[in-house]
């Protein structure tokens, strides 16, 4: 949850553009854009390493308090760029909030506990939905959402609409039919044996007689 947002200190950006964004990530900086709340856009700069040191540890709410001023505005991560790579993040947007507002955002799924369906012989657990949307408070948004397996069995299937969320003030809107976990049971091919001797289909061996005398 978010009760405490770590604070960032971010430099008001008086040009933008490409080569300017890069001269500030040369510098250590990660470029940003502030908007939201039926307030002007502001685009700034914030310090790169703690930002996404932030961003790993699965922080969605900042607090950022622009240079020269003595506001701190609580701000969703909305939006992050990354190069032509698609490792290194080099933007990024975040829109204002209120703590008390209701927010739409995906979460990640993590499962926890040992599923009982996967002791059977060619068992294996598929996890085709890795992340769902959440409508929840500012206030109250989650890292992830712990999803329990344990009961799952072999042939069955875990959906959203299974799922409990932390808080029963948070609605899930993805699709309630979607699966997010599932055990399946692999067929496992039969080898066929043979006796010695026996040919496939109950066919009889081909008896081989001796040439008669004028025979080719």
């Amino acid at each position: 949850m978010q009760e405490h947002a770590p604070l960032l200190t971010a430099t008001r950006r008086e040009r933008v553009g490409t080569r300017y964004s890069k001269r500030i990530r040369e510098a250590g900086g990660l470029p940003a854009i502030i908007y939201g709340h039926g307030k002007e856009p502001v685009a700034v700069s914030v310090d790169a390493k703690k930002t996404l040191r932030h961003l790993h540890e699965g922080e969605k709410i900042l607090q950022l308090q622009i240079e020269g001023q003595s506001e701190v505005q609580n701000v969703l991560v909305k939006d992050l760029q990354f190069d032509y790579l698609g490792t290194n993040v080099i933007h990024a947007d975040f829109t204002r909030v209120d703590l008390e507002e209701r927010v739409e955002l995906k979460v990640a799924i993590h499962l926890i506990g040992e599923a009982v369906g996967l002791k059977a012989a060619g068992a294996m657990l598929m996890h085709p939905t890795n992340e769902i949307e959440l409508e929840c408070k500012v206030a109250n948004i989650p890292d992830h959402v712990e999803v329990d397996i344990s009961g799952l069995e072999a042939g069955s299937a875990l959906h959203v609409s299974d799922i409990q969320l932390p808080l029963p003030t948070m609605k899930t809107l993805s699709d309630p039919d979607l699966i997010v976990a599932q055990i399946i049971i692999q067929a496992v091919e039969e080898e066929e044996t043979e006796e010695a001797g026996v040919v496939a289909d109950g066919a009889q061996p081909e008896v081989i007689t001796e040439k008669k005398e004028g025979e080719d």
